[in-house]
């Protein structure tokens, strides 16, 4: 195959076949950033709703780098991958601060900002400014795997320089911003990752992979990251009007979204074994009439590398302890005014 003529045969296919999206609408290039970074770990159907929320509340970059993070934070949640929005904000902040709010034309310039990588300076430019730049994503890696019957891993650094130069050579520079585009979207609805509708492809006589029967096995990865368990024991903590609040600072999962009192454990505890550690002791110390109004256990939940395993414990007192005067006390009415991690906001949707 004419490695040049696909652009030929995926274009028109795109044209006939694209989603109609909001970012396909535009070339503004704040509203393609925002949607490439939502779209990074959030399927299209699940993304669309955060994308119209987010740019109504934030429509420009000067008006989500005045923001606060807190808010911003606030609009993310349920997203996850949180890292995403600290960078977006900070991001905003380096436009304003170096370019006067005007988002940066050249690639070099774009990649230059906060938690922006490769991928998405390419789709940026590709998308907003019809530069030449190749925008490689997962869907893309598996079009192509199969196309050519490439088995070097993806996620190897010798996969990602084949696969950079591979796109390089075929993009149409003539219409960047389409050829991206519907090799992204073939990637989605046609060359989807299992079971894909090959009859009707119309790269299925070209397609390597195809021919030798190995379209499932394809694209190649070299393996998963060693998932880590932790243990966590929430205390919702709270009296007539108040609750005790905290926010995540340490680089870890979740920074800077909000939660109760934890107790993080090595291992499941029972009841009794939590009660026996000294972190519930401290807190409790001093306490008046602690009662244990609910225990809730939900499902494991899965991250990236990491798998909690939470037990949320509801506990009112009559009044605080000397020990909580460190945590945040909230009105219970003000309790949509935090960002929470997906796991905090099942708890509070079980509970209501």
């Amino acid at each position: 195959m004419n490695e040049w003529s696909i652009g030929d045969v995926i274009i028109p296919w795109y044209e006939r076949n694209r989603r109609d999206l909001p970012w396909r609408n535009t070339d503004d290039p704040y509203l393609i950033w925002i949607s490439e970074v939502i779209l990074q770990q959030t399927r299209v159907v699940q993304g669309l709703d955060y994308f119209i929320r987010f740019v109504e509340r934030f429509p420009n970059v000067v008006s989500l780098a005045e923001a606060e993070e807190d808010e911003v934070m606030t609009y993310w949640q349920g997203l996850g991958y949180y890292s995403r929005a600290r960078n977006l904000h900070r991001a905003a902040r380096e436009v304003v601060s170096l370019y006067g709010g005007e988002f940066p034309r050249s690639y070099k310039e774009v990649l230059s900002l906060k938690g922006i990588g490769e991928y998405t300076a390419a789709a940026i430019c590709s998308f907003a400014y019809r530069l030449p730049y190749a925008a490689i994503d997962g869907n893309v890696y598996r079009v192509l795997s199969r196309l050519f019957d490439i088995d070097i891993p993806i996620d190897s650094g010798r996969g990602r320089t084949y696969f950079a130069e591979l796109s390089r050579r075929l993009l149409d520079r003539f219409r960047p911003d389409l050829y991206n585009q519907a090799m992204m979207e073939f990637g989605a609805l046609q060359c989807i990752p299992k079971s894909p509708d090959c009859e009707h492809c119309p790269l299925n006589t070209r397609c390597m992979a195809r021919a030798k029967g190995k379209v499932e096995q394809l694209p190649v990865k070299v393996g998963k990251v060693q998932v880590k368990p932790r243990y966590f024991n929430y205390l919702h903590v709270h009296d007539e009007t108040r609750f005790l609040l905290k926010k995540r600072e340490d680089k870890d999962i979740w920074r800077n979204l909000y939660e109760f009192p934890l107790i993080e454990s090595d291992k499941p505890l029972t009841f009794l074994e939590l009660q026996q550690t000294e972190e519930w002791n401290q807190l409790l110390d001093g306490a008046d009439r602690p009662e244990i109004r609910r225990v809730f256990e939900p499902p494991k939940h899965v991250l990236s590398h990491r798998v909690v395993y939470a037990v949320f414990y509801e506990i009112k007192v009559g009044r605080f302890s000397p020990a909580m005067t460190k945590f945040m006390q909230v009105s219970k009415e003000r309790s949509g005014d935090y960002a929470f991690s997906r796991l905090m906001q099942l708890y509070w949707e079980t509970g209501r």
